[in-house]
């Protein structure tokens, strides 16, 4: 064995980096396929959801948690012109009808409701009773009738063999299976609301200087989506936006986005690995823009290692106290709800790293 500096940590990583990239590439395409074929049907026999397009590029709506985890948004149709809610109202219903003595709780953090006149127009469908109860579009009935839709297209494009629904979830998750590995696909029906800035996201923070001005209005430009994956509320994501800041990183020349890039092989490799990891790819982008706010100017980014180990030890912290801001929308923790053994014991693997910044390899 032999022990490489952090130093040289981007060389040694980086054909490691290149294959992941190619390995990812090659899964992306073949489950694109699949996914494409299977959302096709679903529009067909419902026309509350649209197909994901098949596209030979980036594909917006697969976003890669990891090598075998993405998450896919599949867009509704029939809900335009989103208007934020006028007024708050109290919830007493349950998913089966009946009346609560108590209201629900409200929504928190990334959580809003959805209320079918808060769109300018929509179709008759949204106001069904197998999706809408006393005028909110609500996330579990939609995901009931979705979960459905996907089970049926399954054998209606004959994909039983490829494809298998993956049971005791609350959202919608099938397992596909690829030449390169079998991936597990959360199918997230989305209501895409562009142009339009969530008031949830109080972003940017005064006297920021990253992103620019500039930047930041082109950011917000592509609004936000609401994702359907939890019982009643529905959950704020902002997929473009995170794209864009990630697709414009490094304008200056620095290494921001090597940076990204070696930790998370390091992530995969040897503080997380395994095929349902507790931090994800979205995790260590955070972790990027918060730090990439820190420090904005070019020569915080211009020496690889000096970089690379700021990223880490915020990443520390952050593990450490099972604490990590949303980046847009600042009262929301993004490991709330991950199990608290796993997080010390990555914790412990990167306090290890940061006190012998070295990767050992074979």
């Amino acid at each position: 064995m032999k022990s490489l500096p952090v130093g040289n940590l981007e060389d040694c990583l980086l054909s490691k980096v290149d294959l992941r990239r190619q390995r990812i590439s090659q899964t992306v395409e073949e489950v694109q396929k699949v996914i494409h074929q299977l959302t096709t049907e679903i529009s067909h026999q419902d026309v509350r959801f649209q197909a994901v397009p098949y596209s030979d590029t980036y594909n917006g709506n697969i976003k890669v948690l990891a090598p075998s985890q993405f998450l896919v948004t599949v867009p509704v149709k029939g809900l335009a012109g989103y208007r934020a809610a006028r007024e708050q109202r109290w919830r007493y219903y349950t998913l089966q009808g009946t009346r609560l003595p108590c209201p629900l709780p409200g929504p928190e953090g990334l959580q809003q409701w959805l209320e079918v006149e808060q769109f300018v127009k929509s179709l008759w469908q949204w106001h069904e009773a197998d999706v809408n109860i006393e005028g909110d579009i609500v996330p579990a009935k939609v995901l009931q009738v979705f979960r459905k839709l996907v089970e049926n297209a399954i054998r209606a494009c004959h994909l039983s063999g490829k494809v298998s629904m993956l049971a005791n979830r609350s959202a919608v998750w099938v397992a596909v299976e690829t030449s390169v590995c079998q991936v597990e696909l959360e199918l997230a029906p989305t209501v895409e609301i562009p142009t339009t800035w969530s008031e949830k996201a109080r972003w940017p923070r005064c006297l920021k200087r990253w992103p620019s001005p500039e930047r930041v209005e082109c950011i917000k430009s592509f609004g936000f989506n609401l994702l359907a994956r939890s019982n009643y509320h529905w959950e704020l994501s902002f997929l473009q936006a995170e794209q864009v800041l990630l697709e414009q990183l490094d304008e200056d020349g620095g290494c921001r986005r090597r940076c990204l890039q070696v930790m998370r092989q390091m992530k995969e490799d040897v503080w997380c690995p395994g095929k349902r990891p507790i931090l994800s790819s979205h995790h260590l982008q955070t972790v990027l823009f918060w730090t990439c706010e820190k420090y904005p100017h070019f020569k915080d980014w211009q020496v690889f290692g000096k970089a690379f180990l700021r990223l880490v030890r915020k990443l520390h912290k952050c593990v450490s106290q099972h604490f990590l801001k949303h980046y847009f929308v600042r009262n929301s923790n993004l490991l709330r709800c991950a199990n608290s053994g796993e997080l010390d014991a990555v914790a412990q693997k990167l306090a290890f790293f940061l006190k012998n910044p070295q990767i050992s390899l074979p």
